[in-house]
């Protein structure tokens, strides 16, 4: 065996023990987000769902519920530099429309948003135990998935009710994760709900989660994650929603890297 040979064999060995170590590093920072979910999550779900149903307001577990979804991403070693908050409607309820690039975006997205948030998100997820519940209780609206109109209808007059009732709207209205990390395509829903409603649209561009949890993957690697809250959209300033969904979309991939931007 040549010397070369020798040299190329050490350096792949060399190349599958860095990406190991990765994908080591990378689950330990998964199980520190879980451990934290679960031993805090557990015991406030179990108590916070029976003293809201009894005082009749959630306001106290969402709270918690926040406190402890930021607390699972600094555990695992992320690190969220949030802004723009000054740019968010003081006294009006508004939909807070982002990007979607990983799992993480909810976790690092909803608890720095100021306010009450409802979440429009997959019907699958009201199931989970406890936290099903809890989503239910904070009036989360669940989505369904592959275009029934009447589902869509239902989910647009939850998420008016839930305005209606003070509520701020999460939804990410690329309708699933970026398989790539660019801006991909709107769905018309979320933009059809602003228009009947009327609510002031904040445009959110995050940045940083694509590369800490790739779609397909479990591994967490720790960084730093940036949400950028944008200057208020008004739907009452477009006669379509196409309109509104055109301006919506060129706001945030504007605010995105350019790595992020859409390719179309």
């Amino acid at each position: 065996m040549g010397l070369d040979s020798v040299k190329s064999g050490r350096k792949n060995e060399s190349s599958v023990q860095s990406g190991w170590d990765i994908l080591r590093s990378g689950m330990f920072a998964t199980l520190k987000l879980l451990l934290v979910y679960l031993t805090l999550g557990v015991p406030a779900g179990i108590i916070g769902i029976p003293y809201s149903f009894l005082v009749g307001n959630v306001k106290r577990l969402y709270r918690i519920a926040m406190w402890i979804a930021n607390a699972g991403v600094r555990a695992a070693g992320i690190r969220i530099e949030v802004s723009g908050l000054e740019n968010v409607p003081a006294g009006r309820p508004c939909i807070y429309m982002c990007n979607h690039v990983s799992n993480l975006d909810p976790p690092v997205v909803l608890p720095v948003l100021p306010g009450q948030c409802s979440v429009l998100l997959k019907k699958e997820l009201m199931s989970i135990p406890i936290l099903g519940r809890a989503m239910r209780m904070g009036d989360f609206v669940p989505v369904e998935r592959g275009g029934k109109r009447d589902a869509a209808q239902a989910s647009v007059v939850a998420a008016g009710k839930a305005l209606g009732d003070g509520l701020n709207i999460l939804v990410f209205p690329e309708g699933t994760r970026s398989k790539d990390g660019h801006l991909s395509t709107f769905k018309k829903g979320p933009f059809f709900l602003a228009m009947e409603t009327l609510a002031p649209v904040v445009p959110v561009a995050v940045s940083g989660t694509e590369k800490m949890m790739r779609k397909g993957s479990a591994a967490i690697t720790p960084g730093v994650a940036r949400v950028r809250l944008l200057p208020v959209i008004e739907p009452k300033d477009f006669e379509t929603r196409e309109d509104l969904l055109r301006a919506v979309r060129e706001e945030i991939a504007a605010a995105l890297p350019e790595e992020m931007k859409p390719l179309d």
